[in-house]
């Protein structure tokens, strides 16, 4: 049996979730659209392709395929052929896709955050992480992990260099924003 605290969370997270995405329509943004916008925003070069976008977002490529090809439409994101794999697609955001996201739902449940935190919410951050982790772990996921926790990653091997930093996995220099993104490679250190 749960305890009753632990299954209101869970409710209150989910009707949380339903506000934020009440207002998408807003911009003309599915919740989908802005999901796939927040995770390009955020993510590293290495994980900017439809594959880690589907893996990321727990669906499927099919479905993240009309969502990229709505947003290419809308002229918030743009394909390339990879560099590294010709037979891959690298993805990026427009201008005008980095621009929306100044508008995004989420800023607004962040204000709430930090006002019902005081300000300090990295208690809360730290609590949700676990959850998430134990969620993906439930299912099967992948982690998504932020590059300078990654147990590849080789800090200032190059200092002074515009990309000091390197990745023992994919044996690919990276820069300081680098280290900053979500990997879809990301190991826990």
């Amino acid at each position: 049996m749960l305890p009753e605290a632990a299954l209101e969370s869970a409710h209150l997270i989910g009707r949380l979730d339903r506000l934020v995405r009440s207002g998408v329509a807003v911009e003309g943004l599915n919740p989908a659209q802005w999901e796939a916008l927040r995770y390009l925003a955020r993510a590293n070069r290495f994980s900017r392709t439809p594959a880690a976008l589907a893996d990321y977002l727990g669906s499927t490529r099919g479905t993240v395929s009309q969502t990229l090809i709505a947003l290419e439409q809308k002229g918030f994101v743009v394909r390339s052929q990879s560099r590294q794999d010709r037979r891959s697609v690298d993805l990026a955001l427009t201008r005008a896709g980095a621009m929306v996201l100044k508008r995004d739902p989420l800023i607004g449940l962040a204000g709430d955050i930090a006002t019902a935190t005081g300000g300090d919410a990295a208690p809360l951050l730290a609590t949700l992480q676990a959850i998430l982790a134990a969620a993906i772990a439930r299912n099967d996921g992948r982690a998504f992990g932020i590059c300078h926790t990654c147990r590849h990653f080789r800090r200032n091997v190059q200092p002074g260099a515009a990309a000091p930093h390197h990745c023992a996995l994919l044996d690919e220099p990276l820069s300081e924003a680098d280290s900053a993104d979500i990997c879809v490679e990301q190991e826990a250190a």
